[in-house]
């Protein structure tokens, strides 16, 4: 054997010059058909029970899942018994297909005859291994002993299905070349057609064929070239569904099935998750979902998503990766400060703006159409930028800072994050707020205030301020008057016996409510420019929105003197 990568055999694509999936649009979804409960169930390290079964057979009918492969009922006794509970325990609606699987072997064909009996719709799905390798090294037979075990068991099961479709069963065929990925594309378009015609199969009553990458071995495109070779050549390709059942080796099952419809391709063979074999099989949630996010509805409902992965997990017991797309924990959660930004620019100007269409950066789909709150998507730790903070304060809490006041909480908050090592949750970043903001030790405090407005006859009008304040405990009266109640507030702080302030500019505010009802409250903020120059903002709450004011004009001063005392 040649050493390292050499001993591979690299995949031989077929020449196909003249392709023309490249150029096609998926625009409607495949015939959905899961295999969770066969292929899925026979990989894990505990088969799930019959309950367990049952529970996940009626979430993939939730789900509008109209075909599913419930087993292999020839395999053992347990999969008889849960075929025979699904049809003799009525769990199976009129409008839902049950595919059982079966080698093509005489006993397991008559065995699975039996599982089926009393079922109204039924797929008998038969297969056996068509690729170069599994010949060679396997079955060691040549191709037509390989297409005599495929016609004999064609036969078989067209003859036994004769009475159970007379007597009213809707009972349909389908056949894998199994490991189509790896055999000669001629050969398996003599194979199928061969199943064909022995199935007596006509445009009324189509067989479906199944082309499944058992092992994927080449890049999806190479698979779409033989997916559109096949099609091409095969004689009846109207008496024929084209189905695909792809697993993941080279991690690309959904590329493969979605080259794989572009190329023709009428039926998708998947389960939740990707679960299954090895690697797993194409993920039905990925798959159908990414059609979501082209404006193509899929026919199934994932707007619970969260539910749908706690039954998964629980009767799988295989757990659902963090970074799972459109399910996992963190797939709608942003730490770059850069994408926090975006995606908070992105939800302000969806609420400004009735396009009808989402339009949010980093964010393929709307977290609420799986069931998903809007607060995780952001969350904290010390990559996150300005707009992260912020953005928590907003969405969590009502807080609505303005834009010049992000870098100075983002950076408070980024210095929490580098101390503790871990990530922040909103709670923790409100109580930072809380403890830099609204409860700071008060060097000034406002005791008590009026405020009047003297308006006089073809003069302007003045707002007076009357009132109280404490420096360092002293309380003092003050006064002062001003265009309105900021700078005549500001005006009687300067007229201070004591502790008077001298130097602060008054750059910007922003208030806003912070509740709904009888019991709103107003929070103000306020931007000065300190003795220094330097930028301060401080924020006042209050049921009183004159008063809000007034106490942020303190906090933002307040805040000033204890950072120069450090």
């Amino acid at each position: 054997m040649k050493s390292g990568c050499q001993k591979y055999i690299p995949f031989t694509p077929i020449s196909l010059p003249d392709r023309t999936w490249p150029d096609r649009q998926i625009t409607q979804p495949p015939v959905w058909c899961s295999v969770d409960l066969r292929d899925g169930n026979q990989a894990l390290v505990d088969p799930m029970n019959l309950q367990e079964k049952l529970e996940y057979f009626h979430t993939l009918l939730d789900l509008g899942i109209k075909e599913i492969e419930i087993g292999f009922p020839s395999a053992s006794e347990t999969e008889y018994e849960i075929c025979r509970e699904l049809i003799d325990g009525g769990h199976i609606p009129d409008d839902v297909t049950i595919q059982v699987l079966v080698q093509a072997r005489e006993h397991l064909i008559r065995r699975t005859f039996e599982a089926i009996q009393g079922a109204k719709n039924v797929i008998l799905h038969f297969y056996n291994s068509t690729s170069t390798l599994q010949r060679k090294v396997v079955f060691h037979a040549d191709m037509d002993g390989i297409t005599k075990i495929a016609t004999d068991a064609a036969d078989l099961i067209y003859e036994m299905s004769q009475p159970m479709i007379q007597a009213g069963m809707n009972l349909r065929f389908e056949y894998s070349p199994e490991s189509f990925m790896g055999t000669e594309m001629d050969y398996a378009v003599e194979i199928c057609q061969a199943v064909l015609d022995h199935l007596h199969a006509t445009p009324e009553n189509k067989v479906i064929l199944n082309l499944p990458s058992t092992v994927e071995n080449c890049m999806p495109n190479y698979f779409a070239d033989e997916i559109e070779y096949f099609i091409r050549k095969l004689p009846s390709r109207d008496c024929a569904i084209i189905s695909l059942h792809p697993h993941n080796d080279r991690g690309c099952g959904v590329a493969t099935a979605e080259m794989g419809l572009l190329a023709g391709a009428e039926r998708i063979e998947a389960t939740l998750f990707g679960n299954g074999e090895r690697t797993g099989n194409v993920d039905i949630v990925t798959l159908a979902m990414n059609m979501w996010t082209q404006g193509v509805d899929p026919g199934l409902d994932f707007s619970d998503m969260n539910k749908i992965k706690e039954m998964y997990e629980r009767t799988t017991k295989m757990p659902v990766g963090d970074r799972q797309p459109y399910a996992g924990k963190l797939v709608f959660t942003a730490f770059s400060g850069s994408h926090q930004d975006a995606i908070n620019k992105g939800t302000q100007w969806m609420a400004e703006h009735d396009s009808g269409y989402w339009e949010v950066p980093y964010l393929p789909i709307d977290p609420a159409d799986v069931g998903r709150q809007y607060e995780p998507i952001i969350r904290i730790n010390s990559q996150s930028g300005k707009g992260g903070a912020a953005y928590i304060m907003q969405q969590n809490f009502g807080y609505d800072l303005p834009k010049a006041m992000h870098p100075e909480f983002g950076a408070i908050v980024q210095k929490e994050t580098e101390r503790l090592g871990t990530e922040l949750l909103p709670q923790q970043i409100f109580e930072l707020f809380d403890k830099e903001y609204l409860s700071i030790p008060k060097i000034y405090q406002l005791e008590r205030h009026r405020l009047h407005e003297d308006a006089r006859h073809g003069v302007a009008s003045a707002v007076v301020f009357d009132g109280e304040v404490s420096y360092r405990g002293k309380v003092m009266t003050a006064s002062g008057e001003g265009n309105g109640p900021i700078d005549a507030f500001f005006n009687a702080l300067h007229d201070l016996p004591e502790g008077h302030i001298e130097g602060y500019e008054f750059v910007d505010y922003k208030e806003h409510a912070i509740s709904s009802g009888s019991d709103t409250q107003a929070v103000c903020y306020i931007h000065l420019k300190d003795p220094k120059g330097q930028d301060v903002f401080g924020v006042g709450k209050s049921h009183n929105i004159n008063r809000a004011s007034l106490r942020a004009i303190l906090c933002a001063i307040n805040r000033s003197l204890l950072t120069a005392q450090e």
